[in-house]
């Protein structure tokens, strides 16, 4: 990586470090069969003062399930099962979504016709103490007696749309336990982990603590301090219970750029990483003046999903248990991905990761929609001011939106502005009024930046 390159991936990850409170983060570069770049960035335990390192170990969240599917794909190589066998040959599985039967290739894609039940949320928020619910959940049974019900909520046909299924994967490793006749977490390690050398990967409380390297779990939150947070060791396993490394996941990467190495063949790879099924999101290049329609760029294969990037394919897959994060990368046909893990819910893993490969690959940032849409927006936040200071207001930023407040009010008004266009020297929003849709300006004058909201005409006068 060159050092200019360096330089400014640095500075980026500190700065979204800092400015999402995230305690401590590790990231690697992995270019062919190397390791060009790897750093820890501030601390993996707060309370002791201890650095993150490369080989600092985290909770990876869902990147569990490309393992998960990988699994599944070794075993349907060994002639244990099809993935067009039913669910329901290998589990009790009362659902037949539009009275269609539901297989697994449904379930590797998220394409069941059940939309998420969100146990996982509610049993990680829970467990940290920030909402949620309590469900007396111990493993893949306990998430089958949880889904007994749930015929209701079907909403399409299997292969008809894409509804993301943590409970579809958390049944994929009970499949796995069944067919090879180990236990999940034990026919990860022997059949993968192992042959690639991650040796310190792990899924139990006991082999985490065991180690001397392994990060302080913390939740986030805008006005506190970190405070230590819960993994859950059993609820969570074959979607997303897995602990690694930077390090060990750049060996897992291997596999990906080395035809499986012997895991699964390449024409499994190939399945798992094919676009499957659409996500509903969509790109908006009307934000930019483009007359050109959104496009369902984002598809999603077996445990891993896919999307263009600078003409290229980039594959890959996020993780969250709110207090570990983690993101894998990686563009096949040039061998080069990015691993990044975090102890704790900051700034988008997935976009530092196109940071970082964008910057290996020598392309501009400014080509990256969220960055595009972060150097419209981040600007506009401030207390602004009317004229003599007569009416203050606040703007915020929620996400890839921004929130207008006037707080001198005995009920502060609050408005939620959408982004309409911001490839002018005058970017516009829109809120709702009365059910009729406002238009809201920011324009940059010689005086700083202006707001122009309904009859009032607003001067930014300094930050939050």
């Amino acid at each position: 990586m060159e050092p200019t390159a360096v330089k400014r991936l640095e500075q980026t990850v500190f700065d979204k470090m800092a400015a999402s409170g995230l305690p401590g983060l590790s990231l690697a570069l992995v270019a062919g069969d190397q390791v060009i770049y790897a750093r820890g960035f501030g601390q993996r335990d707060l309370e002791h003062g201890l650095a993150a390192t490369p080989d600092t170990l985290y909770g990876i969240g869902s990147v569990t399930k490309s393992f998960t599917a990988l699994a599944v794909m070794r075993l349907a190589e060994a002639g244990r099962l099809s993935l067009q066998d039913p669910v329901e040959q290998h589990l009790p599985f009362p659902f037949k979504p539009k009275g269609q039967t539901v297989r697994i290739h449904h379930l590797l894609s998220h394409t069941s016709g059940l939309p998420a039940l969100a146990y996982g949320e509610a049993v990680i928020r829970y467990a940290n103490r920030i909402g949620g619910r309590y469900l007396p959940i111990a493993g893949p049974e306990d998430i089958l007696t949880f889904m007994d019900g749930a015929e209701s909520w079907e909403e399409a046909a299997p292969g008809e749309r894409w509804f993301y299924f943590n409970e579809g994967y958390a049944l994929l490793g009970l499949i796995i336990e069944r067919l090879s006749g180990k236990p999940y977490a034990e026919y990860i390690r022997d059949e993968i982990l192992l042959p690639l050398g991650m040796t310190r990967s792990c899924f139990t409380r006991q082999e985490l603590a065991n180690d001397r390297d392994a990060a302080v779990p913390y939740v986030l939150s805008e006005d506190k301090p970190p405070r230590v947070g819960e993994y859950l060791f059993r609820a969570i396993r074959s979607e997303g219970g897995l602990f690694s490394s930077v390090i060990e996941l750049a060996r897992y990467l291997q596999l990906y750029f080395a035809d499986g190495k012997g895991i699964v063949s390449p024409e499994g790879l190939k399945q798992m990483m094919a676009p499957h099924v659409a996500s509903p999101t969509q790109s908006m290049p009307s934000l930019w003046g483009q007359a050109a329609p959104g496009e369902h760029n984002v598809h999603y294969g077996y445990g891993l999903s896919s999307q263009e990037f600078f003409s290229q394919r980039l594959v890959g897959h996020g993780g969250s248990v709110l207090v570990s994060t983690a993101q894998l990368s990686f563009i096949p046909e040039r061998k080069l991905g990015v691993a990044i893990l975090a102890n704790g819910s900051g700034y988008p893993l997935s976009q530092l990761a196109q940071v970082a490969l964008a910057l290996e690959l020598g392309q501009d940032l400014a080509s990256l929609p969220f960055w595009r849409l972060e150097e419209a927006i981040t600007p506009l936040v401030g207390r602004y001011h009317s004229f003599k200071e007569t009416m203050p207001a606040e703007v915020k930023r929620h996400g890839d939106f921004l929130q207008l407040t006037f707080p001198d009010s005995a009920q502060p008004q609050r408005l939620i502005l959408v982004p309409h266009r911001l490839d002018t020297p005058e970017a516009t929003f829109f809120t709702l009024a009365g059910g009729r849709r406002l238009e809201v300006t920011f324009r940059a004058s010689e005086a700083g930046v202006e707001l122009i909201y309904e009859r009032y005409k607003l001067r930014r006068s300094g930050p939050l």
